[in-house]
């Protein structure tokens, strides 16, 4: 059976891989294979979940460089690899239109909202669910999505709901939305992108 080549970019933690790296291990990504997990610091704790998964790690240093030369340090390790699939799961940094033109429809991203709610310049982390609850709504979630040169605003993938509660505070929200929509959408346009790729 035929696998991309996939390679995940990571910035803190690394709980969004975690869920790709246990539902590879439970036989749910049966196209999708890591060739690489790339992170912007090298004190990511997601580098460490990567190395006992098994997978290569590499790290492209964002701080005290330009974005010129993280992208292009970033290019080498992609092409090094002939990764066909980038997956952003917690990646911190935004990426310039020049290098998102080079992967159209192979870049995905998972967004802790229903886009195009609460999306766009300055919407990350905590800030979002921040202003799901500020806001008021009821209904919040998570939405993959291919990653284009407008910051959030490439076509959607796949969206799960998930309910505000009464009494949630931006932590606990950020904790359900994770559980109850990132971890189960992120594997599975994982795999649809591979098999797209595949038939294309």
């Amino acid at each position: 059976m035929s696998t991309v080549k996939t390679a995940v970019l990571v910035s803190g933690g690394g709980t969004n891989l975690q869920a790709l790296i246990d539902a590879k291990a439970a036989g749910k990504l049966p196209h999708v294979e890591f060739v690489s997990v790339i992170a912007s610091r090298p004190d990511a704790y997601a580098l460490t979940r990567a190395e006992k998964a098994g997978i290569p790690t590499y790290v492209a240093q964002r701080k005290g460089t330009t974005q010129e030369a993280f992208e292009a340090e970033i290019l080498a390790e992609l092409q090094k690899k002939q990764v066909q699939l980038i997956i952003l799961a917690g990646f911190m940094s935004i990426l310039s239109e020049d290098f998102v033109k080079r992967y159209p429809r192979r870049i995905l991203n998972v967004h802790p909202a229903l886009l195009p709610a609460f999306g766009g310049k300055g919407y990350y982390g905590l800030h979002v669910h921040e202003a799901a609850l500020a806001r008021g709504v009821k209904v919040t979630g998570a939405t993959v999505h291919y990653v284009n040169e407008i910051a959030d605003g490439g076509e959607i993938i796949l969206q799960k709901a998930v309910n505000v509660e009464p009494g949630d505070t931006p932590e606990i929200l950020q904790r359900r939305v994770m559980e109850q929509a990132e971890w189960i959408i992120l594997p599975q346009a994982a795999e649809l992108a591979a098999q797209t790729i595949l038939r294309v």
